[in-house]
């Protein structure tokens, strides 16, 4: 065996794995066989080793490194066994960065909506893990809907029983999980309010994938295209031009089928919830909605809207999936409103050394393509503001080096200090509280760009706080009396029959006329301005969202008056 120390063997190879050419793939070669022989009796050194198996099946520099990297990770799960073995430490493990590797299990809340899922695809893996569970008074005032003569125990005695009366109750016929979601899911309530019960019990799941396939070691999309070797050098953030990217010819999209779209849906899922992770647009996807494309160096992204009984009241909600040579590498959520996106882009842990900045942009290219979307803001915690993973990252100079700019004054005149300080001093590193500073405001980048914008000091916070205190103001906080005054001031403004309206529409229509009802002169816009305003009602509640910010962007006066009311 190689004298050649452990700690060695993987410093060597995290050096090698961003390295291109033939000489370098041969190195890698021998460092895989050198480490596969080793016996690793802690986790944290195991942990590293995964990682970089994972990083050279996204990037592999050969056939034969991709070949081995695949190989060693199939029988991972020895490894995993011997450590359990040996009584060694599994705590680094459960880590959100690393968490998912194939003979581990995690536990996480998951909403209501993902632990059925979860209970439906997975059933026979997950199990309520009851171990310090604090909210026994909430059992006692919920399960009686489906326990009979629970009240009895639960209303009088302390210390109830509670999984003894489950245990009675399910008799055996199906493990926790799976029985209690069905018993929620035939209670008589609407959807959110079954949601909101079973939320409310804020229960523990645990989940131990027995398939490799469900693991961060063996999970693999299937690739649609020839796999990208690396053979020229990982892409720089210098190398990247976002302007140049945002004007490449149009990506090719394909509409997947609803079956495969669920397919897709069901993997990205399991992925999030792998990691502790949980997106609205991949927990409420629509499986009819689904595109894919192929952005180029072996990259594909998923993209998927909402269903629209889970749409958000104004804004469209649409997120991003990524893979590389099928392996799952990221994720995007883009909220818009008009022209307007609020975007948040993720790399997961292992692969942030590759390529990020490119992949950014093939990003916002697609968000720009489906949306028309034209104006990006980035949220504060994406660069740091109460994240310090944001600070330690550097996240800010991220965004700024790729075109963002602050919003806000004094953060725009201490970014320009801070620049002339690297200007001045090459090696000089922004210091953490700097940072901080830095991060308080949203940031945002515009197509063409621009030193200013309507969008500055617009937050769709700014729009319900209006309608709270209009709901303060004039129905002493009564929301029922201020939504019906609103319809009928805004239906009538409109001229809109709202009994022609399907359910869906007129949930939407709720929704907007208590923003629509701070106009204050709608009623004499133009015809046009009016009937403008109703298909964009509907199409809020349409099949695709998309249309619906297309409308947007076709209706100058609401837009105004939006950025008005969001502004104030």
């Amino acid at each position: 065996m190689s004298s050649e120390s452990l700690e060695h063997l993987l410093n060597l190879l995290d050096e090698l794995k961003r390295q291109t050419g033939a000489v370098a793939a041969r190195r890698i070669l021998r460092t895989l066989d050198k480490l596969n022989q080793r016996r690793f009796r802690e986790a944290e050194p195991l942990i590293r080793f995964h990682e970089m198996l994972l990083f050279l099946c996204a990037y592999p520099q050969s056939a034969g490194v991709l070949a081995r990297a695949e190989r060693i990770l199939a029988s991972f799960h020895r490894r995993i066994e011997l450590l359990q073995s040996i009584d060694a430490d599994l705590s680094p493990l459960e880590e959100p960065e690393v968490s998912g590797i194939v003979g581990t299990s995690v536990t996480s809340i998951f909403s209501h909506h993902m632990a059925r899922w979860l209970a439906r695809a997975h059933g026979s893996e997950v199990e309520i893990d009851w171990e310090g569970y604090e909210d026994s008074a909430r059992m006692g005032e919920t399960w009686p809907r489906f326990l009979p003569l629970l009240e009895e125990d639960a209303l009088v005695e302390a210390n109830v029983p509670y999984r003894d009366w489950l245990r009675a109750a399910r008799g055996g016929s199906k493990r926790e999980l799976p029985w209690l979601i069905e018993r929620f899911d035939r209670l008589r309530l609407s959807e959110r309010e079954r949601a909101e019960l079973y939320d409310s019990l804020k229960l523990w799941i645990r989940w131990t994938p027995a398939r490799s396939t469900s693991t961060r070691t063996g999970m693999k999309f299937r690739h649609s295209g020839e796999i990208f070797y690396q053979r020229e050098p990982l892409l720089r953030r210098s190398d990247v031009r976002l302007a140049l990217e945002m004007e490449r010819p149009a990506l090719s999209l394909k509409r997947l089928s609803r079956r495969e779209g669920e397919r897709v849906l069901d993997l990205i899922r399991a992925t999030s919830a792998i990691r502790y992770r949980e997106l609205h647009g991949f927990t409420y996807g629509d499986p009819s909605r689904v595109l894919h494309a192929r952005v180029g160096r072996g990259v594909e992204f998923f993209f998927n809207g909402v269903e629209p009984k889970y749409r958000l009241p104004l804004r469209a909600y649409h997120s991003a999936f990524m893979i590389r040579n099928g392996v799952p590498i990221g994720y995007a959520e883009g909220i818009s409103i008009f022209e307007r996106m609020e975007i948040g882009f993720n790399i997961y842990y292992t692969f942030r050394e590759g390529e990020s900045a490119w992949l950014y942009a093939q990003c916002l290219r697609l968000y720009r393509q489906l949306l028309g979307v034209t104006a990006f803001s980035v949220d504060p915690y994406q660069i740091g503001f109460e994240n310090e993973e944001g600070i330690e990252s550097g996240a800010f100079w991220f965004y700024r080096k790729m075109g963002f700019r602050p919003v806000r004054g004094d953060v725009t005149k201490l970014v320009l200090e801070e620049e002339r300080r690297v200007a001045a001093r090459p090696l000089y590193r922004t210091r953490p509280e700097t940072l901080r500073e830095l991060s308080v405001g949203h940031l945002l980048l515009e197509f063409p760009a621009s030193e200013s914008s309507n969008w500055d000091r617009f937050h769709i916070r700014n729009l319900g706080l209006a309608v709270q205190r209009r709901m303060a103001k004039s129905f002493a906080g009564d929301a029922e009396r201020m939504r019906n005054a609103a319809l009928k001031t805004v239906a009538r403004a409109l001229k809109l029959r709202t009994e022609e309206l399907k359910q869906a529409e007129r949930e939407a229509f709720e929704n907007l006329s208590l923003v629509l009802s701070l106009i204050p002169d709608l009623s004499s816009w133009t015809k046009d301005e009016k009937q403008g305003v109703t298909r964009i009602i509907r199409a809020k509640a349409g099949r695709d969202e998309s249309r619906y910010l297309r409308l947007m962007q076709q209706h100058p006066k609401l837009r105004s008056e939006f950025i008005r009311l969001g502004s104030a």
